[in-house]
């Protein structure tokens, strides 16, 4: 709708929102208020995430309707490299299979939910969708044989998204998230992706640990709820 993928994905689901907002065609107030209706009609808030290359005329509508900012994201890429990373002792990752689903999602939903439990319920749906999608590989991070973390790897045309990567709470600091990031590098160089990209809250423990790893921000998004 007028240039913008508008998604509903479950009254709770994060990923109910636009995306695209303003960045292939003009944004309209008549198009602005078909959208909403289409959220309203499902029972949940409309949500718009916003990259400021989209210009100031869509933020000054937002403002005008009553959206408010609700989050705050960056963008980071870099180079993909294939690099020989040294794991800490009793570290390993590997790819999971169909039948490591309720795994992988099980580990996924307990790192995430330890901050976000409002996630729970969609999470717990998730771990299927995810291994099954194709060209987007699934990743455990075990220690001494412990599962203990996992990520998503989105491949597109050329492009690899390093996605929703979670440690359990009792495993944090022991090395997990960056041995998972250096073998979904390791396999975006192999399937020979030459750009890297991921998403991580402004200023936070995860962006700081990406810019260690040679990532840097791309731009700062702005999620918008229309209050």
């Amino acid at each position: 709708m007028a240039g913008t993928t508008v998604v509903f994905d479950g009254v709770e689901a994060p990923t109910t929102q636009t995306f695209g907002l303003g960045m292939f065609e003009e944004v309209t107030e008549e198009a602005l208020g078909e959208m909403e209706e289409f959220f309203k009609s499902r029972g949940t808030s409309t949500m718009h995430e916003v990259c400021p290359h989209a210009g100031v005329a869509v933020l000054e509508k937002l403002c005008r309707r009553g959206y408010l900012p609700m989050e705050v994201s960056n963008v980071l890429y870099c180079e993909v490299q294939k690099r020989d990373a040294a794991l800490g002792d009793g570290i390993g990752v590997r790819t999971v299979g169909a039948d490591e689903a309720e795994l992988w999602g099980s580990i996924s939903a307990r790192g995430w939910t330890h901050g976000h439990p409002e996630l729970e319920g969609f999470l717990a749906q998730m771990g299927a969708l995810c291994v099954a999608r194709e060209q987007s590989p699934c990743f455990l991070a075990e220690v001494d044989g412990v599962p203990g973390a996992a990520g998503g790897l989105v491949l597109h045309e050329g492009v690899a998204l390093f996605a929703g990567a979670a440690t359990v709470p009792e495993l944090r600091r022991r090395g997990l998230q960056g041995a998972l990031l250096a073998e979904r590098m390791r396999y975006a160089a192999e399937a020979r992706c030459d750009l890297a990209m991921m998403v991580a809250e402004a200023g936070s423990e995860s962006q700081r640990n990406a810019e260690r790893k040679g990532f840097r921000v791309g731009y700062t998004r702005v999620k918008w709820r229309l209050g």
